[in-house]
């Protein structure tokens, strides 16, 4: 049985809908498709205030994109400690980072020519 092919903008879109759920501050979209050496479409980008919040992120981001959607990450990591949570949706990798830690490795920088969208907080 071959593997559903998920639109990338829905699931962009059902990914910042996690996020916002609970309420993932700074949210960045990547757009790496232009960039011949990305491993991805897409970078999406937001921090949490604390541990707990961060993996209530991506609880809710796996939940909105399970239920809407029906799929499911690759790989998740970084759920153990909190500070730094990669998970990878193949063609859209999500990143959510505790607020100092995101401000450390500022990740945005070293995609310089990826075109960004900042994503407004609605709270």
């Amino acid at each position: 049985m071959a593997k559903k092919t998920v639109n990338n903008d829905d699931l962009l879109a059902n990914i910042i809908k996690g996020i916002e759920e609970v309420k993932g501050n700074d949210i960045d979209i990547l757009d790496l498709r232009e960039i011949d050496t990305a491993v991805c479409d897409y970078f999406v980008i937001c921090n949490g205030n604390s541990n707990t919040q961060v993996n209530a992120i991506v609880n809710s981001i796996q939940k909105v994109v399970s239920k809407e959607i029906k799929d499911k990450p690759w790989h998740v990591e970084g759920t153990d400690n909190a500070e730094w949570v990669l998970m990878d949706y193949v063609n859209i990798v999500v990143h959510v980072f505790q607020k100092q830690i995101r401000e450390y490795y500022n990740i945005e920088s070293l995609w310089g020519d990826a075109k960004i969208t900042t994503i407004a907080n609605k709270y």
